[in-house]
């Protein structure tokens, strides 16, 4: 392929074509590589079963959970087949109504999907982080980079909601608050969105700092607002003002993208109103430290009782369910 006539002709397009083949190739060798590990597993099942070794039994069973996570984590990657779905994702969240509880529960969910990333092996950067002074953040964007990080951070988009004992309430009463989740695709170099100079106001301010030596000096903070569709995004992350503004480009085009994408799904839902029994609600997932300790997806139905490891990034049970509706939807 590489070396047809004319395939370097177009380098962007080159690359893109040898990233898709690589993509392809390591999809093929994981399931050559598990279906040869499932014959090789079933040859020791027949093995120790004829021998009666209760000993290499106990070694298979656990090595049996492995493969059955392995094709569990196949069986989701089958499901990420939306034009977008390989790309990165830039995922934004947003406090709610409640104060500094929501704010601390913005935090909180920022905590969980930076580590749920980590352990898909995925790498992330801070785009923006606005601290709120009394605790937790007033917003927050990350980018996630990885194979089909937008893929998997999909499922997390919508309204989650948080019912616990507040610590910030001396009485320790029980707290209902809300924080948003939202993702959009990093867009790839060969879809156009167009963003007219005119169209644009560029605000620049001093960047936040930890004190001392971290104090931004200069104003190479940048605020972009899109006047046609009054989207706002801002960055503070890079050192220079020119590396901020090409950020927040991309998250502004990732944002317009999405916006022009969910116009779509809705004129969809329109023209099938089956779908609107999925519970494509506000709503996706309600988290339940206190009375009772419980995590419920409302879309799905799918329920975990350890909501302290789902805080801590486990999550692939909650994708896999969204991803399954969602094809068969």
């Amino acid at each position: 392929m590489a070396a047809s006539e004319g395939f370097w002709n177009d380098n962007e397009k080159a690359q893109a074509v040898l990233k898709e083949r690589a993509s392809l190739e390591t999809i093929t060798e994981n399931f050559t590589s598990l279906e040869k590990e499932i014959a090789d597993f079933d040859e020791l099942l027949g093995l120790a079963e004829e021998d009666e070794d209760e000993s290499m039994l106990k070694d298979l069973a656990s090595g049996l959970d492995a493969i059955e996570q392995r094709v569990a984590t196949l069986e989701t990657q089958r499901l990420l087949g939306g034009r977008m779905d390989p790309m990165n994702a830039f995922v934004q969240f947003a406090p709610g109504a409640g104060g500094v509880d929501s704010a601390d529960w913005a935090a909180m969910l920022l905590r969980m999907i930076v580590r749920y990333a980590e352990k898909k092996g995925f790498k992330v950067r801070e785009v923006d982080i606005q601290d709120n002074e009394e605790g937790g953040i007033k917003s927050a964007i990350i980018n996630i980079i990885g194979e089909y990080a937008y893929g998997y951070m999909k499922a997390e988009r919508g309204i989650h909601r948080l019912v616990r004992i507040s610590p910030y309430d001396a009485a320790a009463r029980r707290h209902t608050s809300f924080a948003a989740i939202d993702v959009y695709p990093e867009i790839a170099d060969d879809i156009q969105i167009e963003v007219k100079e005119d169209e644009l106001r560029v605000d620049t301010y001093r960047a936040g700092g930890h004190g001392g030596q971290h104090v931004n000096k200069t104003d190479s903070a940048v605020r972009l607002t899109h006047l046609p569709s009054g989207i706002v995004v801002q960055c503070q992350n890079e050192r220079s003002q020119h590396r901020n503004r090409a950020q927040a480009m991309k998250v502004l085009k990732a944002r317009l993208y999405e916006r022009e994408m969910e116009e779509r799904r809705k004129d969809q839902k329109e023209r099938n109103a089956e779908k609107k029994g999925i519970a494509w609600g506000s709503q996706i997932r309600s988290y339940v430290l206190a009375p009772y300790r419980l995590v419920k997806d409302i879309r799905t139905g799918v329920e975990k009782g350890n909501v302290e490891a789902v805080l801590d990034g486990d999550l692939d049970d909650f994708v896999r369910a969204f991803l399954l509706a969602e094809s068969t939807g």
